[in-house]
């Protein structure tokens, strides 16, 4: 929902025997995909774009800071392509066929420098600064809306299906777990996301804070955010460092064994929780983008492994709960948290740390799937 991809106008797709027709795209006509992950807007290069009036601000790895980054430093790169959008959106166009990109609010919003309310970019501030306004999306629309129809046949769906706009993958992993107003979700797969869909929320410039943002969700409302850059990461990249260890000394050890013995000795009841403190932040943070990642309150009692497994574990929580606090779910009415993602689900280390860190029952989600949940959304808001 934050990246960004380039393309020229569509071309004929090739069509395989039995009449239907696939995706085939000449690598040539499409740029790489500048995803949420992309660094190099450094907090310098971010200063100096323009000020929008945008309640959200744009990090890196943001559609339209990307973009930027492109227009100042290769220019040539831009001249190459006439159409942008996430990468759902050109799957949308090459489906139906169709030469303009129709993109809605809630991946317009991830991209930065989108005016939610309005429904519309932020042209004075992109302007004024040699944005490439020529490649941005022609159409915004509310999530729900179709953009257009199924070209050919694909798959066994056939020709003239309504294909509804793409949504944001948060947004709908979320509209798929919710059952409750009350109830919260938390993911972890990559990164981490804390989440819950705010009653009454109206944007302002300045109205999201350092570390909470609010996007477009569904239903003219807003999701509270607190994104957290470390999250699965953080833990896969100390099994590879582990694994990496262990072959130095002249071993090999499947990262599987790794994971399986780690979350066996961290959630072990007999593994005493330590004073020592791990801060994860390897990747820094979107508020705080220069911080890295620290240990401290290592004695001699805290170097076995399930100690230190479980300290990560609740430095990752701990973090969570910096950019969205237990206070701040209770004040907005939230009484348990639904659980989301491989990086939670598969580790009960992660699962204790919640439920110790924000004191709500945790309930293990099995149906937050992004596309079960888009399917939801443009089911609901087309059955009228």
């Amino acid at each position: 929902m934050h990246g960004v991809t380039l393309w020229q106008l569509p071309q004929e797709c090739s069509y395989k025997e039995n009449g239907e027709f696939k995706l085939d795209i000449d690598k040539d006509t499409v740029s790489n995909l500048y995803t949420w992950q992309d660094g190099r807007c450094d907090t310098s290069f971010l200063n100096c774009l323009p000020k929008s009036k945008s309640h959200l601000p744009a990090h890196t790895g943001y559609g339209c800071a990307t973009l930027f980054w492109f227009a100042k430093n290769k220019p040539e790169k831009l001249e190459k392509y006439a159409r942008c959008g996430t990468v759902q959106d050109l799957v949308v166009s090459l489906l139906c066929g169709s030469d303009e990109v129709k993109m809605s609010t809630q991946s317009a919003a991830s991209w930065g420098y989108f005016l939610t309310e309005e429904k519309r970019w932020d042209t004075e501030a992109l302007e004024s600064d040699g944005f490439p306004l020529r490649l941005l999306p022609s159409e915004i629309l509310t999530p729900g809306q179709p953009v257009g129809t199924l070209a050919h046949n694909w798959f066994g769906v056939p020709a003239g299906v309504t294909i509804g706009v793409a949504l944001g993958d948060l947004q709908c992993s979320v509209y798929a777990l919710l059952k409750e107003p009350t109830d919260a979700v938390m993911n972890i797969s990559t990164s981490a996301q804390l989440a819950y869909v705010h009653p009454s929320f109206k944007p302002r410039v300045g109205s999201s804070s350092d570390k909470i943002e609010y996007f477009p969700y569904f239903d003219d409302k807003y999701l509270a955010v607190a994104a957290s850059m470390n999250g699965g990461n953080t833990l896969a990249t100390f099994v590879k460092s582990l694994q990496h260890w262990t072959l130095e000394l002249g071993f090999s050890v499947p990262q599987s064994k790794v994971w399986e013995k780690l979350i066996a000795l961290g959630n072990d009841d007999n593994t005493a929780i330590s004073d020592m403190t791990i801060v994860p932040t390897l990747l820094g943070e979107r508020y705080a983008p220069d911080q890295t990642a620290s240990v401290t309150g290592i004695t001699l009692d805290t170097l076995h492994l399930g100690n230190i497994f479980r300290a990560l574990c609740s430095g990752i929580i701990r973090n969570m709960h910096n950019i969205m606090s237990k206070d701040e779910l209770g004040t907005m009415g939230i009484t348990r948290i639904v659980g989301n993602g491989s990086g939670l689900v598969r580790n009960p280390v992660l699962q204790k740390e919640v439920s110790h860190w924000y004191s709500l029952p945790l309930e293990l989600g099995h149906t937050g799937d992004a596309a079960l949940g888009a399917a939801f959304a443009v089911i609901r808001h087309n059955s009228h």
